[in-house]
């Protein structure tokens, strides 16, 4: 028998006698008219988070770079996320958009970049990730991962040549580090890096790898194979030997593009060596600030989950009320203001020791898990206030829940940044389990 379906609802024997209702193959109500009583997250909601009034602790310059990025990602991202982040595809038309913010490269000074405060920066990160975490974690990964590698350990040369065009997104990066074999034990990767004539040769494979399959340039971290260390490496799209595949069946940050790199012989010519990378060290100068970044993620996307349940609860309405009037919206809604100002306050301190030098990576570990955790938190909560609209994306608090489960993982997991910061208040590390002695 043949199944009906919206292209062939008739029966092999030609009747229609199995055939669906004519009701089944409708397209869906759009949510405007399926649910009049509340405003979906296309139209997105006005700023009512910063109740400490965060912003006069900002500069003249982070004010506008946050009215800036507001302004351009509430216009031209919010009311298309929600297809784009259904469908698990990147909205390629917005990256002119998002380059003529002037925001990638952060705080890199020079070559087209715009040489941000720390604290700019984050406020950027912070404004992309209210409306949508997916585009702060492609900025994020091609601006203060790849881009500031290169700035922080390439040669002049590598930034004259790489650094104008990825800072205009005219050209877009990836950072890839991450192995199917080595995630929290990163320092510990295979991919191999062998000297040759007039370059290297790289073998492995990468895996979680954002923006990599469609990235121009591909920053990749691999061990020499004669000194044992860790080097940093630039790889072109079309090089010889490079495959990159897309990781499928995501359930966050579904917008961006992780892959999988393979590398089968891949030639990267000597000038193509990041040549400040000699040790896993070396990327710690990076991920000092990307952890930073990664921390204000987590802020913005619970800006934008109380300010969705904000207006939500001011116009559902039920037993004859607005969800605001009662106590127990009330006491969810202010802990997750709650939440929110402490987690501005503890990232914001972040980018001020940054600044004064006195950063240290326990500072940064710790400001990243605790900000997670409390990010997690109040997405439960605003979930709850929701109801069963709490589990459309179309509301964005339950997409924010899923885009922060990869976020509470990525650049440290809470648990090992908890070893990190751990490490650093006792002395003792403790990532690896003690050896058990052997029985009598």
């Amino acid at each position: 028998m043949t199944i009906p379906s919206s292209t062939n609802p008739v029966c092999a024997d030609g009747s229609f006698k199995n055939a669906m209702p004519s009701y089944f193959y409708l397209p869906p109500l759009d949510v405007s008219a399926a649910f009049p009583q509340a405003t979906p997250a296309s139209t997105f909601p006005p700023s009512a988070s910063d109740y400490f009034q965060f912003d006069d602790l900002l500069t003249a310059e982070e004010q506008a770079i946050r009215k800036k990025v507001r302004e351009c990602m509430e216009k031209e991202i919010a009311p298309i996320m929600t297809e784009y982040w259904e469908k698990a595809k990147f909205p390629f038309h917005v990256i002119p958009k998002l380059g003529a913010l002037h925001i990638a490269g952060g705080t890199i000074k020079g070559y087209g970049c715009p040489g941000l405060s720390i604290t700019g920066s984050a406020i950027a990160t912070a404004e992309v990730a209210r409306v949508d975490a997916s585009c702060s974690t492609f900025i994020l990964v091609h601006s203060s991962l790849a881009m500031l590698t290169i700035a922080l350990c390439g040669s002049e040369a590598q930034k004259q040549k790489y650094l104008p065009s990825l800072a205009q997104f005219q050209t877009v990066a990836c950072w890839a580090l991450t192995e199917p074999d080595y995630g929290s034990d990163a320092s510990a990767l295979k991919t191999t890096a062998t000297k040759v004539e007039g370059g290297w040769i790289l073998e492995g494979q990468k895996r979680w790898i954002g923006n990599s399959t469609f990235a121009d340039v591909l920053v990749v971290f691999a061990r020499n194979a004669a000194t044992n260390q860790i080097n940093g490496f630039i790889i072109k799209k079309d090089a010889p030997g490079l495959t990159v595949t897309k990781i499928e069946n995501k359930i966050g940050l579904r917008i961006v593009q992780n892959g999988d790199i393979v590398m089968r012989k891949v030639f990267v010519p000597d000038e193509d060596r990041i040549a400040g990378v000699n040790s896993f060290q070396d990327t710690n100068k990076v991920l000092a600030v990307s952890r930073i970044m990664v921390a204000w993620q987590p802020i913005g996307i619970s800006m934008g989950i109380y300010d969705m349940c904000h207006r939500y609860l001011t116009e559902r309405k039920q037993f004859g009320a607005p969800l605001a009037a009662y106590q127990i919206s009330q006491q969810k809604l202010v802990q997750m203001l709650g939440n929110i100002q402490a987690m501005i306050l503890v990232g914001w301190r972040l980018c001020k020791l940054y600044e004064s030098g006195k950063m240290t990576p326990g500072h940064a570990s710790l400001g990243k898990s605790w900000i997670t955790l409390r990010a997690r938190e109040t997405a439960a909560l605003g979930r709850e206030l929701l109801g069963g609209n709490g589990i459309l994306a179309d509301f964005l608090v339950a997409k924010a829940f899923c885009d922060l489960e990869p976020i509470y993982t990525y650049e440290g997991t809470y648990d090992i940044n908890t070893l990190i910061t751990g490490r650093e208040v006792t002395g003792f590390a403790s990532f690896k389990p003690v050896a058990q002695r052997s029985r009598l």
